[in-house]
Formats: structure tokens, sequence, C-alpha cells
């Protein structure tokens, strides 16, 4: 059962914002989550991902690995991504710092799924080691509704740390978009955890240059 109620997260998203100061770019909402008697180690580690209700991160910069299918559909679609092809990734000549340093300008890589297998044979073991590895992307849907999936969904893992970090929103979103968004978030990963709410040590929002609200 839920620690939490929609008016607690109403009261501690306006509190974030009336702590939050006007900055010239737009700030993610981040929730920060903190777990007890989970011990990475021994558990089971866990991964889920989840569409919440208003898309949290609309600039997240992605780049697509694309054939050129994919090319021409992205280049007739209203989204904004980064493209390149595999004979471009083989300039970098499995050089193995140019190939971070391009990697960790995106948040997240896409790539046409018949091209996956060749990546690891074109750029090495970096893209896996830097957990930069794309996520592959078919015909069988477009490629716009892939891309605005990946925009509005969040990711929960845990890893070798029982502390979490996602982008639940952004600050241009109303209060109870934040909300839902939050709750959502806050819910399945719950259902993630082996005892569920009881897992959940402290919970906080806050905006990227603002303070911790805590909720939990």
């Amino acid at each position: 059962m839920s620690k939490i109620t929609n008016a607690l997260v109403l009261e501690c998203i306006k509190e974030m914002k009336e702590g939050s100061k006007a900055r010239k770019f737009m700030q993610t909402v981040e929730l920060q989550i903190a777990l007890k008697d989970y011990d990475p180690q021994k558990d089971k580690r866990f991964v889920g991902s989840v569409r919440l209700p208003n898309v949290p991160r609309p600039n997240l910069k992605i780049c697509v690995i694309a054939d050129q299918k994919h090319q021409d559909e992205i280049a007739k679609a209203e989204v904004k991504v980064d493209v390149t092809s595999m004979d471009a990734l083989k300039k970098f000549n499995k050089d193995k710092k140019q190939i971070k340093k391009w990697a960790k300008k995106y948040s997240l890589l896409l790539a046409t799924d018949t091209l996956i297998k060749k990546i690891p044979v074109v750029l090495g073991p970096v893209l896996n080691r830097i957990g930069m590895f794309p996520q592959p992307v078919t015909h069988n849907e477009p490629i716009e509704k892939k891309i605005n999936d990946v925009k509005g969904s969040i990711k929960w893992q845990l890893k070798k740390v029982t502390c979490l970090n996602v982008a639940a929103g952004n600050e241009s979103m109303t209060d109870d978009e934040l909300r839902q968004n939050i709750v959502m978030a806050l819910n399945f990963l719950a259902s993630l955890l082996k005892k569920q709410w009881h897992n959940l040590k402290s919970i906080n929002i806050k905006t990227t240059m603002g303070k911790a609200v805590k909720i939990l």
C-alpha cells in the first residue's frame, strides 16, 4: 500500500517550485530514491521501464544509428534527433576515446534492429562498457512513435548502489502533470521491489539546480 497521498505530493511540488530559481534552461524535475533492506550483492537486481502520462524529457538528446529507410523516415518526421550511419561509425576506426566522446554527447542511442549485431564489430565493446549500447528500433512501427515513447518513458534499474535517480518531469509542467508522473513512477518502482513500499527508505524531488524536497 502506498505511503504517500496525492495531496502530499502536490504540497511537495509546490514547495519545490517556490524554492527553485529561474534559469536560462528548462530544468528537469528529478526523483531521488534511497532503498532499504536491499543488498545489491545478494538480492536480484531489477530493471523496468514505464511510459508516464506526461513527457518528462522533451529535450532528451538522442542519436539514431539508422539504415537508409530509417534515415528517410526521420527526415520526414517532426522529431529532433541526430542521425548517423554505419559508414560514419567506421570512421572512428575503433578509437575508444573518440567513440566515448561521441556517445557521451547523448542521453540515449537507438539503432535499426538489423544493424545491432554489426555495431560491436565496428565499434568494439566500448558502448557496452559505458552503458550506452543502442536500443533496437524496427520498421514495424513509425520511428517517430518510438522516439516519443522513449522521451516519455523512465527506467528504474538497481545496479551496485541502493540510490536511484530518474527524470520525472520538467519545470514547464503543471503541478498536476508532475503529480501524475511522480505517483505513477513511484507505484511502478514499488511493483519492482521485493517488499514493495516497505523497501523505500526515502523519496525526494528537486529541480536540476534546486534544493531537494522530502516526500518520504
